[in-house]
């Protein structure tokens, strides 16, 4: 465990280098998100956000007041992270699952430097770890620990089931990060309610067995979650033609969706680098909350 926690700092200390020096901006904003706070009202201006109004006061009869905020000082990161047995695809130590935990890991370390704290849900199609929100490095380390030596009980996928978990424990506005290969199916309605909800970043992780298979003849393709085996031609050029389709349509879906929602998105492949992803993710928020 302790070379694991080397390999996440030294990712982390990459990435938050190449985001200061690149944007000359503070690694803080990356995770600061958006959760305001009530502060006091004043008079209304032309062009304020009438959805600030405060009819309550206005209704006095001493003219039209709005809300203003202030930034809250402590801001809360969650990870939502999917365990299944569907993240067990890829190369040994590669697998979608080693690199979902891995950039999880990295974000915590990240995310505990600037002062926030942390919590961690761990999902299948049941709850199979939570760790509550916390500070520090031996908060980091405990919940990285729990999460790199999670037995998950459950095989199946129910993205539903954890987002919706996750609506009902998180009341105030928080950065989200949702970690995923995204493999299930009527999970949209909750996603766009976190979306709205908090500041949501979708994390999908693929595989490239899962959109280009080697030309090997007919054979069987066991689905870990069911345990159920299929026999498919993948030396047929329909087959792998429509199989890769329908992968890529998945992702831009799931793309649009977070694009309409204002999520932030993010694809990831479990052979390529993905410190240089998060780098370019994080310097188009670290960018975004300088214009907000």
């Amino acid at each position: 465990m302790r070379e694991l926690f080397k390999k996440l700092r030294k990712y982390e200390i990459k990435i938050r280098k190449a985001v200061n020096n690149q944007m000359q901006g503070d690694f803080h904003s990356v995770f600061k998100g958006s959760g305001l706070e009530f502060d006091d009202v004043r008079p209304y201006q032309y062009g304020d956000d009438v959805r600030t109004i405060d009819w309550n006061v206005s209704a006095k009869g001493h003219g039209t007041f709005v809300k203003t905020f202030k930034e809250d000082k402590e801001q809360n990161v969650y990870f939502l992270i999917d365990v299944s047995a569907s993240q067990e695809i890829g190369l040994e130590g590669k697998q979608k699952s080693d690199i979902a935990k891995e950039i999880a890991g990295i974000l915590c370390i990240s995310a505990l430097k600037e002062g926030s704290q942390v919590g961690m849900v761990g999902f299948s199609d049941q709850r199979e770890l939570y760790v509550k929100p916390g500070k520090g490095q031996k908060h980091g380390y405990y919940a990285i620990t729990r999460l790199f030596d999670l037995k998950p009980q459950s095989l199946k996928t129910s993205l539903d089931k954890g987002l919706s978990y996750l609506l009902g424990l998180v009341k105030r506005r928080s950065v989200i990060f949702l970690i995923s290969d995204f493999v299930d199916e009527g999970y949209e309605h909750h996603l766009k309610a976190l979306a709205r909800k908090h500041d949501l970043i979708v994390i999908h992780i693929k595989d490239k067995l899962e959109t280009d298979l080697p030309m090997l003849g007919i054979v069987p393709i066991k689905d870990k979650e069911t345990g159920k085996t299929r026999w498919v031609n993948t030396s047929s050029a329909t087959f792998k033609k429509h199989f890769q389709q329908k992968n890529k349509d998945h992702s831009a879906e799931l793309k649009d969706i977070c694009k309409r929602n204002q999520a932030d998105y993010l694809l990831i492949d479990t052979q390529e680098d993905y410190t240089s992803k998060l780098i370019k993710l994080f310097k188009i928020r670290n960018l975004s909350k300088k214009k907000a």
